[in-house]
């Protein structure tokens, strides 16, 4: 049995779950959300608690199980809670505003990139004085915050000599000593 796929979800007040078919659906107070779930895994709900079952014992069976579990208890949190990622710009000049739902950033290059988010991402920008300027993001979507966040830190990777680059709150880059003095 697979230990993430035999646990149950709690389905918190102010969310609902509905199954058509293959596709189920979770609405609640942040936003709706929508995931397919392969046929040979099968889903309850009862009682507040949404179980999952396979139908045999194959070894793709056995990862799908964990898998359609861990995506609908992503939809449920973010209906429910959301979720948020913070992401920081270290280097001298490094800037960041937003428009709206488009992202102004100046890494250094000889141009600003400019980034349309989508709708379901909410954006803030803090830029204070003498403090690297930050990129709050919050979504109820965990898959699509993450790929927003993955292409905004590669169009400037954190690098291990000084540091630089747009790297997440809290992340610990592991640092070179660069080069050594030779005689």
């Amino acid at each position: 049995m697979s230990r993430i796929g035999k646990l149950p979800i709690h389905v918190p007040a102010g969310v609902s779950v509905s199954q058509q078919g293959d596709l189920v659906t979770v609405k609640g107070p942040k936003g709706e959300l929508s995931q397919k779930i392969d046929s040979r895994i099968k889903m309850t709900v009862e009682e507040g608690e949404i179980v999952f079952s396979r139908a045999s014992e194959e070894r793709e069976d056995r990862a799908l199980h964990g898998l359609y579990r861990s995506l609908v208890n992503n939809m449920v949190v973010g209906v429910s809670e959301g979720y948020s990622k913070t992401l920081e710009l270290v280097g001298v000049g490094y800037r960041v505003s937003n428009d709206g739902q488009v992202l102004e950033l100046s890494l250094g290059y000889t141009h600003a990139i400019y980034l349309k988010l989508a709708k379901e991402i909410q954006v803030e920008t803090k830029s204070e004085r003498n403090k690297n300027p930050l990129i709050i993001l919050n979504s109820c979507d965990k898959q699509l915050l993450g790929q927003v966040c993955s292409k905004i830190r590669s169009f400037r990777m954190p690098e291990p000599y000084k540091g630089k680059g747009i790297k997440f709150i809290g992340e610990e880059i592991r640092r070179k000593s660069g080069k050594v003095a030779g005689k």
